[in-house]
């Protein structure tokens, strides 16, 4: 059993990190800070080497590592769970139907079609992984829609799915509000709600996000399990900026006598 998942079984609140760009070095450095890594190559930077290099950076960081797939794609999905990942978070669920061709791609018989041989996998745990493969790597589906929230239930409900994920931002938009507003509690709070619900009464784990303290504690309050509240795009920018105007206050108004032509050693 993997780290995550027996963390998660113990019923222990897990801290996830986003991270978006195609770099493991910075993995290696953060990773630890965290339970485990969102790995985004729907809408990050990650080609399939970056995946499986950031992978390898989880494992050296002691942290879990979830990697969303752009896309509802047998081989995308299975090329993942073969990278050694501890579990697939599938995009954009809006049918059952969608839900059992996620659950084929990402699990072994009986519940799935997942192909056998990942050849990392037998690498490192030898040709019996497939024997707990099932319950050791998580199916996430993400629900991210006003119609998929209406069956999450059912959702939830099908053999071989582990957890449900809300998508605020194309929840939000398919409800007509605008980016410009910040995901704030009031906005998200009852699909939140109606996910985590679902998940709850199956048995199954509510995968949400909470950048704050206040989306954090209605994470928590509607019993999230685990809760993205980092991600290295935003440690990025808002570090540099900080730096910058660190800086910046310390040398304006200052000016220095520039050199002149032909005094210089050359």
């Amino acid at each position: 059993m993997t780290g995550l998942r027996s963390r998660l079984d113990a019923g222990k609140v897990q801290l996830g990190l986003c991270a978006m760009y195609p770099s493991p070095g910075i993995i290696e450095r953060i990773g630890r800070d965290w339970d485990f890594v969102w790995i985004d190559s729907q809408h990050g930077q990650q080609d399939y080497r970056d995946i499986l290099e950031t992978i390898r950076a989880c494992e050296i960081a002691g942290t879990g590592s979830l990697v969303r797939v752009p896309w509802l794609e047998a081989g995308a999905i299975g090329k993942a769970l073969d990278a050694g990942c501890d579990g697939v978070i599938v995009p954009c669920i809006d049918t059952i139907e969608e839900a059992k061709l996620a659950v084929d791609a990402a699990k072994f018989p009986p519940y799935g079609r997942r192909s056998y041989g990942a050849r990392r996998q037998i690498d490192l745990h030898g040709r019996t992984y497939a024997d707990t493969a099932n319950h050791d790597q998580l199916l996430v589906v993400q629900i991210e829609s006003p119609a998929a929230v209406d069956i999450a239930e059912e959702i939830a409900a099908l053999p071989g799915v582990d957890a449900l994920m809300i998508g605020p931002d194309d929840l939000l938009l398919r409800r007509g509000i605008s980016m410009s507003q910040p995901r704030s509690p009031d906005l998200l709070r009852s699909d939140m709600e109606r996910i985590a619900t679902a998940a709850r009464n199956q048995g199954k784990l509510a995968v949400g996000l909470g950048f704050d303290t206040a989306m954090i504690n209605l994470n928590l309050e509607l019993g999230y399990q685990l809760i993205i509240s980092g991600g290295d795009v935003g440690f990025l920018a808002t570090s540099s900026a900080a730096a910058s105007a660190q800086a910046r206050t310390v040398v304006e108004g200052v000016t220095v006598t520039a050199a002149k032509p032909g005094n210089g050693p050359y």
